[in-house]
Formats: C-alpha cells, structure tokens, sequence
C-alpha cells in the first residue's frame, strides 16, 4: 500500500473476490457479488469524507450529531462493466451524481476508443469516484479521468476490483494525485491484456456475453 494505491484486505472482500475468480461461478452470482463487494469497497472509498456538527434532537436530549458536509458525491461509471459497481455505492450513498463514460479497448493496439460520454455539470463540487471493475493496462482509465478532469473534477478517486501493477503505474504517471482504490493488486499482464490471476473479462461474466 502507497499514499496513491490502497488494497482492501478485509476478510469478507477476499472471500466473496476469490468466488468471483472461480471460473465455475455462474453470471447471476458474479453480478450478486460484484453488488456485495462494491458496497465493501464503498466503505474504504468514503472513509475520508468531510463531515461537520448539527444540532439535533434525540429522544433522550439535544446533541451535536455528526453529519456529512460540503461538497456531495459524484460517481462516473465506465461502461459498461462500471455499471456492476454503480448499485451497491448508490445503496450507500443515493444522492450521489452519476455520469456515463464509454470507452472501447482497441483489440489491436489495445488504446481507448471513446463513444459515449455524459457527465454531472457540477463536477468541480463534488468528489469524484470513477468506477471500474479492472485496471489493467490504465489506458482507458486514464482517458477517462481525462475527461472527467476536463469537465472540472478536482477531487478523483479511481475504484477497481482488480489492479495490475501496470495499470496502477500508468495512472499514476498519468494522474499522480488520483487514489486507487482495489480489492487486489494482481501480478501481472498478460499478452492480450488481461489481468493475471485475474477473473477473464468482467463486463461478458456480469451480462453473460463472449
């Protein structure tokens, strides 16, 4: 763990990633999962939020309660596999913003393709969780957080399920002050791009597609 990458080690998200890896795991419990863990991750990925002190009334007697402040949050899913992240964070978090960026990966030469992209207009006001299941080669994740910074994003957090070592580094040149948040850091790339040990391509096992 760095000041930029941070790996939640907790016991219940090992458990549920580790089915999630498991080839024999069906589409319906790798989407269930997927929700569970990002509600998990969720957890870690707010812990810094800025809260204040509002005076209210319990049953019992007044006290100052603390309450969330300023600035909301905004989550920015890219698709489509960052839509199986999108459910457990809301369920957190429901006020949240939500925009779209869609990004295709070029098979070839393995760079970003863009051809979607709708964005809160508020962004500058928010802090800004980019959520995707896997950072593999970063390329694409680093186009979208330049998109979303180009929109006004100040405060970006990237979260994953799964790192490779070359992902985390590709963003970090790219965008040293944005935090990564994972499950796991795995160990490395293969040939075609695919994070090794990794789970095969997570948006085809969320929907069940090849």
């Amino acid at each position: 763990m760095t000041e930029h990458l941070t790996v939640v080690t907790h016991p219940l998200v090992q458990h549920k990633l580790s089915i999630m890896r498991d080839q024999e795991t069906s589409t319906s419990k790798f989407r269930q999962l997927l929700r569970e863990i990002s509600m998990l991750l969720a957890y870690e990925v707010t812990r810094d939020l800025p809260l204040t002190s509002v005076k209210i009334q319990t049953p019992v007697c007044a006290m100052d309660a603390p309450m969330l402040e300023g600035r909301k949050l905004a989550l920015i899913s890219i698709l489509r596999a960052g839509n199986g992240l999108l459910d457990g964070i809301l369920e957190l978090v429901p006020a949240a913003r939500v925009g779209f960026v869609g990004l295709y990966r070029d098979p070839e030469t393995l760079t970003p393709v863009q051809y979607y992209c709708k964005l809160p207009a508020d962004l500058a006001e928010r802090w800004t969780i980019v959520v995707d299941p896997m950072l593999a080669t970063g390329n694409s994740s680093v186009a979208a957080v330049d998109l979303i910074k180009a929109q006004g994003a100040q405060n970006v957090i990237f979260l994953c399920l799964l790192a490779a070592p070359e992902g985390v580094k590709r963003m970090h040149e790219a965008h040293p002050d944005v935090r990564i948040v994972t499950a796991a850091l795995d160990d490395h790339l293969n040939d075609h791009g695919y994070i090794v040990p990794g789970l095969g391509d997570a948006g085809d096992r969320m929907f069940g597609t090849k």
